[in-house]
């Protein structure tokens, strides 16, 4: 069995995901992090972005984060996040109805939550 890190994403309304994983890829504000089992303890600030978890059983697990924190200590990673999305979850159509009228109204924050769910469905 591989090595394996708790992890626990967590929106500000509800607990999205929690569970083992060999490897997680988040975008913070200095750029994308990779966490697997043993990595040096860190906190950081989450970026507006796709993550990426990797599971023990080889499903992965993407989500779309707006904004937030990551935080690692003794195998268990954190990230709490203002708004998380899983991709299962995110309409295709409507994210891309909300990036051309983002665009239209020149609005740069809503245009990068549509462009962020998008990505992460192509992650997955």
């Amino acid at each position: 069995m591989a090595a394996e890190l708790h992890v626990e994403l967590v929106a500000a309304d509800r607990s999205v995901w929690s569970g083992e994983a060999t490897m997680v890829v988040a975008r913070t504000t200095s750029g994308d992090i990779g966490v697997m089992p043993g990595h040096q303890p860190l906190l950081g600030v989450l970026a507006s972005g796709p993550v990426t978890i990797r599971t023990s059983d080889g499903d992965p697990i993407v989500a779309a984060v707006h904004g937030g924190f990551i935080s690692f200590a003794d195998n268990k990673l954190s990230l709490l996040a203002e708004t998380v999305e899983l991709a299962d979850e995110i309409d295709v159509q409507r994210a891309e109805r909300a990036l051309e009228r983002a665009k239209s109204d020149a609005d740069a924050a809503a245009e990068r939550r549509a462009d962020v769910r998008l990505r992460a469905v192509s992650a997955r």
